[in-house]
């Protein structure tokens, strides 16, 4: 198939990577010449400005956007709606507000042009083990769109089937699942942030008890000196807790167990905020989550060794950079 990627960041110019891969064609545009050349080098279709990109998709044209949540992509969103027309079809594949998909598919309705929402998980490591998909949008599109997504999944790989899921037919296994009309992938992204805001904050925490087991505080029959790696590792290995998160602690403690290029300062992209207001809005309780939120927002007053493994997993499985500011630092 042939479709466009907006956007070649992280997991823009992997996703196209991995599309070429799969045999599509992929029109890029990006507001860096230098990534467009970048990638157009490797096999992309280069494009030199917005209205040259559409020109060069086939039909119905297919735009696939990774750009920025919030303005970015409204921005686009509204300026590629202009230039299309009737059966096209736009994707939001980054973390937008679940309530913006709403909106927008709305206005696009009007015009005929198909509006997709994809909660995209995988981060900077997608591009060989393949993106985690939650979709939402018009059936219509979706069916038409089923050979993008599969090219992008994971597929079933050699997990261990669901005992029970014999019998059950979609894609879950494939690792894309339809979840409903618009807006309906990106809230359930959303969600699964807010989770992953939860997970991270309890395998830190627990990291920040070892790292302070010996404290002087503490009887000396009761210190323990404990190889912080070890223990990630050791937890790898037919644990309860084992996870991809777990994983990705456990390289960042193999690769300095002090983690002393961090500061602990953790950013948060919004989805947690929103997955709390959403539990509001239904009445359920999120003690976990919404610690989890708020602990990320004392970090950037003052940091412990658990706000260090916080961002030690989030540069892991995204590439994300803590930002330079001056902050106060404890141990």
């Amino acid at each position: 198939m042939k479709l466009g990627m907006v956007g070649l960041g992280r997991m823009g110019a992997n996703m196209t990577r991995r599309l070429m891969r799969g045999g599509h064609e992929v029109v890029v545009t990006d507001l860096s010449a230098d990534n467009v050349k970048h990638i157009a080098g490797e096999g992309a279709i280069e494009s030199a400005s917005l209205d040259d990109f559409v020109t060069k998709l086939g039909k119905p044209r297919v735009a696939w956007l990774m750009v920025p949540a919030g303005a970015p992509t409204e921005q686009t969103v509204q300026t590629l709606a202009q230039k299309f027309q009737s059966g096209d079809i736009l994707i939001d594949g980054g973390n937008s507000y679940f309530k913006d998909d709403i909106r927008r598919s709305k206005q696009l309705k009007d015009k005929g042009i198909h509006y997709v929402d994809v909660g995209t998980s995988g981060g900077v490591w997608g591009l060989e083990r393949g993106y985690c998909m939650m979709i939402g949008g018009p059936n219509e599109a979706i069916q038409y769109l089923d050979p993008v997504f599969k090219t992008l999944a994971p597929g079933r790989g050699d997990i261990p089937r669901t005992p029970g899921r014999e019998t059950i037919a979609g894609t879950a296994e494939d690792g894309y699942i339809y979840c409903g009309p618009s807006g309906a992938g990106h809230f359930v992204k959303m969600v699964h942030n807010g989770i992953e805001y939860g997970l991270m904050q309890a395998y830190a925490e627990g990291f920040d008890i070892f790292r302070n087991a010996t404290s002087k505080e503490l009887p000396e029959d009761q210190r323990y000196d404990l190889n912080l790696a070890d223990i990630a590792e050791v937890w790898r290995r037919g644990s309860v807790v084992s996870s991809w998160l777990l994983d990705l602690t456990a390289m960042a403690l193999a690769d300095n167990p002090t983690l002393s290029e961090y500061t602990g300062f953790v950013q948060d992209s919004g989805e947690g905020r929103w997955t709390i207001q959403a539990a509001i809005d239904e009445a359920v309780p999120v003690d976990v989550l919404s610690a989890a939120l708020f602990t990320r927002f004392r970090s950037r007053q003052e940091h412990t060794f658990a706000e260090k493994v916080l961002s030690a997993m989030r540069q892991k499985f995204g590439g994300h950079v803590e930002p330079t500011v001056s902050v106060k630092k404890t141990s």
